[in-house]
């Protein structure tokens, strides 16, 4: 299948973020009298729709589910200023917005609602899904969950020297913002050595392959602050839905045994791969085996047996 998406702007606090929505025409073993259930998605830090989730996107629209894929404030096509300033209770917020922008589109069964988060974003997830009856499930791919223990966990990574410069440059930043002064940008991926928010070997490589025509490599540098105090994992016990974390056990982003207790919390389904971050993206080997388990795990929940059955046979999947 090709599935086409239709562009949706929608208000959060004021602010125009920019969507894509996608719904196939073809009948879905997912379909019921409300419509079919709709998955929200958004990307990580400082990334973008166009950067990486749209084959998530179409495998998930091709398997007879609508998606709602959207850029946070400040980013890609969404309006916003400051650009490139990521704050965590602003992302939130625009979550909550988007939910209820995807329940609103035409096919969408506001009730069955799919929250799809993926590294910074699967953090998020986990916190808008919390107390929620509307919906009815949520995947956390390789999910960073609790700030602290990633600053923790950069240290054995890229060093004590480094993670020293980026809080100096994080602090004057968020200083510098609070008296009127332009903010300190620093480069949101580099190589090793280079002064940048990720900078283990390979990351430069990984996230300009999936960069997109929206992606700039530049992000306030003031995150640091904010990021210390971010902990997605707190209310994690109180999502009612079922969960997927999907883990990857060399992760040097977000790290693994965070998203594990996160996952126990939740109540959560796990499945490990081992890899590192990015190599869940289309183009890595870990592609394919995790939207294959994310498909499995919908058609588990969402469908009786003798359906989800049938759905697999239908788009070719395999559990």
């Amino acid at each position: 299948m090709n599935t086409s998406y239709r562009q949706v702007g929608f208000d959060s606090t004021g602010i125009i973020c920019d969507a894509w929505y996608f719904i196939d025409d073809a009948v879905s073993p997912f379909d019921r009298s409300a419509g079919r259930p709709v998955v929200v998605m958004a990307h990580g830090f400082g990334g973008t729709k166009d950067s990486g989730l749209e084959p998530f996107a179409r495998r998930f629209s091709d398997a007879g589910l609508a998606v709602f894929a959207f850029d946070y404030r400040g980013f890609g096509t969404s309006a916003g200023e400051p650009r490139q300033k990521v704050s965590m209770s602003a992302q939130v917020e625009d979550y909550r917005a988007a939910v209820a922008a995807a329940a609103r589109q035409p096919g969408a069964d506001p009730n069955r609602i799919v929250l799809w988060g993926i590294s910074q974003s699967g953090g998020h997830a986990m916190m808008v899904a919390a107390d929620r009856v509307d919906v009815c499930a949520v995947i956390a791919v390789v999910p960073l969950v609790n700030g602290l223990a990633a600053g923790r966990y950069a240290l054995t990574q890229v060093g004590a020297g480094a993670v020293a410069r980026s809080t100096v440059a994080s602090v004057r930043s968020a200083l510098a913002g609070r008296v009127g002064r332009p903010s300190t940008m620093m480069p949101l991926v580099g190589r090793p050595g280079e002064q940048a928010a990720l900078t283990a070997d390979g990351y430069y490589e990984s996230y300009l392959s999936l960069a997109g025509p929206s992606w700039r490599n530049e992000v306030d540098a003031s995150v640091g602050v904010e990021l210390g105090s971010y902990r997605a994992d707190r209310r994690a016990d109180r999502i009612g839905a079922p969960v997927l974390v999907q883990i990857a056990d060399f992760d040097r982003a977000a790290p693994p045994h965070a998203a594990a207790k996160a996952a126990f919390k939740a109540r959560a389904e796990v499945r490990h791969y081992p890899c590192d971050h990015f190599d869940v993206f289309a183009g890595k080997e870990f592609f394919e085996p995790a939207v294959e388990h994310q498909l499995h795990f919908l058609r588990r929940k969402l469908l009786d047996g003798a359906a989800a059955e049938d759905a697999v046979r239908v788009v070719g999947g395999s559990a």
